[in-house]
């Protein structure tokens, strides 16, 4: 059975922030739908959701949260745009080549949703600064191309008891999956990070498909929408596989481990810093 989430969700209830005319005009299309309506985008338009990471999958997870009239959206990448990045972190333009991702990020966000709040976080996430900068949202986006911040980053998500939805790419393979209190976190699935985690990331070393990263933060978006709004089957007892060379996807069972050094039911101390 999947893990119940708290009653009225992970976001504040609708009604705190009534649409004006030109946010109904935006979001006419959303409002059609039943399962959404005005109370849903009420509640979006109340939500603070952090994305941690301005890349691959960054870049497309944040347009459609902030298109889709998240309230407040954090964005948090301590890289500046290369012209490596072009190819796949759609945000980015040629003349932004040298500017920090999170000003480029910013503005090309406005551009796309003035109404919603832009918090820009330079710099990397790690084990020190992650438990202040999370417990501010209500929902984080793992989009980190390295190891070491993605492990930092739920640790602390689990530490601050928030909902985690974590995608990574390899080759011309995703993965997916949400991590929410009490249904287990990524540590329970790969207790440790691999060896190379302080090497470069992934697209650097092992190359990597410009649409696959696309499709993944796309996916990531839609999750992180499901969790705000209460809508479908989240995948917090299950991790999507994506192969984007056959198109297939699998979605296999997993759960809470009672051993996870983190989440587990005897988490091991912190470790000094």
């Amino acid at each position: 059975m999947a893990p119940r989430f708290p009653e009225g969700g992970f976001a504040p209830p609708a009604g705190q922030n009534r649409l004006t005319a030109s946010q109904s005009e935006r979001y006419a299309r959303p409002l059609l739908l039943p399962e959404i309506g005005a109370e849903g985008q009420e509640r979006l338009a109340a939500s603070r959701v952090l994305v941690v990471g301005l890349g691959g999958l960054g870049c497309p997870a944040s347009a459609y949260l902030a298109a889709a009239g998240v309230g407040t959206l954090g964005l948090m990448d301590g890289d500046r745009v290369e012209l490596s990045n072009l190819h796949r972190q759609v945000l980015y333009r040629q003349e932004d080549l040298g500017r920090p991702k999170v000003e480029s990020a910013v503005r090309a966000l406005f551009g796309l949703n003035p109404e919603v709040h832009l918090v820009p976080h330079p710099g990397r996430l790690t084990a020190t600064n992650a438990l202040g900068i999370v417990g501010g949202y209500h929902v984080v986006v793992g989009a980190c191309d390295n190891h070491a911040t993605r492990y930092a980053l739920n640790d602390a998500c689990v530490k601050a008891a928030r909902p985690l939805v974590d995608a990574s790419v390899r080759r011309f393979e995703g993965r997916l999956a949400l991590y929410c209190p009490g249904s287990g976190c990524l540590r329970c699935l790969f207790p440790q990070p691999p060896e190379a985690a302080e090497v470069g990331g992934v697209a650097a070393v092992q190359g990597i498909l410009g649409p696959l990263p696309g499709i993944m933060g796309c996916l990531e978006a839609l999750e992180v929408l499901k969790v705000l709004l209460g809508l479908g089957r989240p995948l917090s007892d299950r991790l999507l596989l994506f192969n984007g060379l056959s198109g297939e996807q699998r979605l296999l069972k997993r759960g809470r481990n009672p051993a996870c050094p983190v989440c587990g039911d005897r988490p091991a101390p912190a470790r000094p810093r």
